[in-house]
């Protein structure tokens, strides 16, 4: 397959393209998609783009030296300095979408390189970089095998400058950053001393064992240095504060409502939904177990708690075994792909590109659970990926079925619902043939995350209310309970980030109000700590879901489901009030 080159159209853009602000914003977009592309090759790889300028980005790592991450910060203040000087005004609406994903995109960088200063902090974002760069040319049929097996070995050679860059960067981390980059990089030894030297043919063997030897050596040099003389500065704090978190969710939700805001109606909202989810209950609890009475004993919060818990209880013991619980999946996949179809919930693509595999080792610390990795916007015919995160041969019984019975039979199709079909990959696959080319690329690699995760929690609403499982009243409850989750999230994220919310409140929260098995809330907790401005997405972007359909449907005499799905997934992830105006 032909590489892909790009060469920028920088005498046009210096020409400033005349002064009509459509061109200029044009250049401008190419040139933002693919510079700040070409500064993470791992990415750009990932994205479908290999060459760029001369450079073959596929045989290069990401450099993070102070000296280049300098020149992307003159890079982003440039370019925030150009947009600010486009006449906004003279734009159409789909430009003006363009227009706000990229200021807030280079606000959300210059945030992180001035303040945030992950490059100091993060050692697993190292981690992660490294194992993107070397898992992207294994499961990605960009080119022939020998051509990206002789990529990943060009790789390896500069892993031992890569992770010398890294342990010279990081000043201190969080305690819960090193143990994750810890775990994450076991994952990267694992994956190029087994892996990928298995998938390498025995006459590229000899080429190959010669780059991984210095490579491995360097991965067990930076485990060192993390056990040891980071895990000594640990006085960093994973918390922002107030001041740059809700800056950091302003820029990465651009959903118009501030973190306060979303935050009381959170709380506001999760009283609500357990008193639905008791009406829910209460037959299902009275067929279930009848001697209880629904428990006339108790009152309010007790009363609900007792009643809702025992009904959740029943249906967690439903459940697959460790060793069928991606086949489960599988089957799950398959299953909702057959009802979207049949029901004509959307028009599917025509694509037939998704697998579902192992969440790589290197992502596990965030993706505990499972995830979604799109087809390159680039090479949109390449390989989908729904993760899903295997139980590990090591943990205990109690361990195994606390995950289990929070993943079960029901959870486990809403989970599927969600990533999948008609969720993640579905919405990803309409991303990858927005039109021009350089659109496409901005609202796949920058989409907003309020628009991605709410689809993902609006499809499975969809689901359900087009009757997906024969409108399953244990489904019901399940996805009820899934809404409290939608909700803690945004809460936890916010109270952690910004109002020092402690370990036990938080768990107090996801284990007594809103029903979560202990390995889910102790995993929710360190992504927590992971990430930020990340967790509210569901919420914010489920409601922005509901509130642009509404609307649409008001604004019209008549309303199709389908119609208005596939009109709002052809737009590509824009922010949801944007949407609603692009709609209209």
């Amino acid at each position: 397959m032909a590489k892909l080159l790009v060469v920028l159209p920088l005498l046009l853009f210096a020409a400033g393209c005349g002064k009509d602000p459509s061109k200029q914003l044009a250049a401008l977009s190419e040139q933002f998609v693919y510079e700040s592309l070409a500064f993470s090759p791992s990415a750009a790889t990932a994205t479908g783009l290999h060459e760029y300028q001369g450079q073959k980005l596929d045989e290069m790592l990401d450099d993070l030296s102070p000296a280049a991450m300098a020149k992307q910060r003159r890079f982003y203040e440039k370019f925030q300095s150009d947009l600010a000087a486009l006449k906004s005004d003279q734009l159409a609406p789909e430009e003006r979408a363009d227009l706000q994903i990229m200021q807030d995109q280079v606000a959300l960088a210059l945030l992180d390189l001035n303040e945030i200063q992950t490059a100091l902090h993060s050692p697993q974002s190292y981690v992660e970089t490294l194992g993107n760069a070397l898992f992207s040319p294994y499961v990605l049929e960009y080119a022939p095998k020998n051509d990206r097996i002789r990529h990943l070995i060009e790789r390896l050679k500069k892993v031992p400058l890569f992770l010398d860059q890294a342990a010279t960067n990081l000043v201190s981390a969080p305690d819960i950053w090193t143990k994750v980059a810890i775990e994450e990089n076991e994952g990267n030894i694992a994956l190029v001393d087994k892996e990928l030297r298995t998938w390498v043919p025995s006459d590229m063997s000899s080429d190959y064992a010669r780059a991984a030897r210095p490579a491995l050596e360097a991965m067990n040099k930076f485990k060192s240095y993390l056990q040891g003389s980071l895990s000594s500065r640990a006085s960093a704090n994973w918390r922002l504060g107030a001041s740059i978190y809700q800056r950091k969710f302003r820029y990465v939700l651009e959903s118009g409502v501030e973190a306060d805001d979303t935050l009381q109606r959170a709380e506001r909202e999760l009283p609500a939904v357990r008193a639905r989810m008791l009406e829910l209950a209460q037959p299902l609890h009275a067929a279930l177990a009848p001697a209880h009475k629904d428990h006339p004993e108790l009152t309010g919060v007790e009363r609900e708690n007792a009643i809702i818990g025992e009904v959740l209880d029943h249906i967690a013991q439903k459940h697959s075994t460790r060793e069928s619980y991606m086949d489960d999946a599988r089957k799950d996949l398959e299953e909702a792909r057959t009802f979207v179809r049949d029901r004509h919930v959307l028009t599917l693509p025509p694509r037939a590109n998704l697998q579902v595999i192992p969440t790589p080792v290197f992502q596990r610390g965030i993706y505990a659970v499972g995830g979604f990795s799109p087809a390159p916007a680039l090479q949109p015919e390449l390989g989908a990926f729904y993760w899903v995160t295997p139980i590990p041969e090591s943990w205990p019984k109690d361990r195994v079925e606390s995950k289990l019975r929070e993943y079960n039979f029901y959870k486990l199709k809403l989970l599927t619902i969600h990533e999948a079909m008609p969720g993640h990959y579905v919405q990803f696959e309409y991303a990858n043939d927005v039109q021009p080319k350089t659109r496409r690329l901005l609202r796949s690699i920058y989409g907003n995350g309020p628009y991605i995760e709410g689809w993902g929690q609006y499809a499975t609403q969809v689901m359900l209310n087009e009757g997906f499982l024969d409108h399953s009243p244990e489904l019901a409850l399940t996805f009820a309970k899934e809404e409290l989750r939608v909700i803690a999230n945004a809460v936890l994220d916010i109270r952690l980030q910004m109002l020092n919310m402690t370990e036990e409140e938080a768990m107090d929260l996801m284990l007594k109000q809103t029903f979560q098995e202990r390995e889910e809330a102790t995993a929710k907790l360190q992504r927590a700590k992971l990430s930020s401005a990340q967790l509210p997405t569901y919420f914010v972007g489920w409601r922005g879901w509901l509130k642009v359909r509404d609307e649409y449907r008001q604004s019209r005499g008549s309303f199709s489901l389908p119609e208005f799905n596939d009109r709002a997934l052809k737009e590509g992830a824009v922010p949801l009030p944007v949407l609603n105006t692009l709609l209209k």
